[in-house]
């Protein structure tokens, strides 16, 4: 089913990018995360307030803003595109979390996670190989890694779930 769901993601990206001429270089297609996978990516990084989530390629912001609202965190997301990062902060003032949460328009290779202590992503297998000793390298011992729908290679997931037709998995630094 995963192999599945990869081939169809590559095939979206290879129809869709004609439709990002005017956009900056992007690697991930922007496909929003179900509001019920959102949760349970941070009910499965146990995020709790006081926790500080970056969500990498952060699109609309519910990952950051529902961390906000519902788990008491602070957030960071960060999105190539100039236009998602707009609606995120849309979003999140009509949230009324802008004082929890911000978006930064930035490249997730030349960006710092140090101040991290859960990531999010929705990624391509590609990309989460190439950020991953970047995660790895960057992350504080105890930071956790929740990825939707794509692993980390030959990294091995300390749990995986299934929602839906939706697979997260939870990697920890330092484990």
């Amino acid at each position: 089913m995963n192999t599945l769901k990869n081939w169809l993601m590559v095939l979206f990206v290879a129809v869709c990018s004609g439709a990002y001429a005017q956009q900056p270089d992007l690697d991930v297609p922007y496909v929003p995360t179900k509001q019920e996978t959102v949760e349970e990516m941070l009910k499965l990084a146990g995020v709790k307030p006081g926790d500080v989530v970056y969500d990498l390629g952060c699109g609309d912001g519910r990952i950051v803003i529902t961390a906000a609202q519902k788990f008491g965190a602070t957030g960071v997301g960060v999105d190539l595109n100039p236009q998602r990062i707009k609606e995120a902060n849309a979003n999140a003032k009509a949230a009324g979390v802008t004082d929890k949460v911000r978006f930064v328009e930035g490249n997730l290779f030349d960006f710092d996670f140090s101040k991290a202590n859960v990531v999010t992503m929705y990624l391509l297998p590609s990309v989460n190989l190439k950020l991953r000793p970047k995660l790895q390298k960057e992350l504080k011992p105890g930071s956790r890694i929740v990825s939707h729908d794509f692993d980390m290679g030959d990294w091995p997931a300390e749990k995986t779930i299934e929602v839906g037709s939706d697979t997260i998995y939870l990697w920890t630094i330092g484990n």
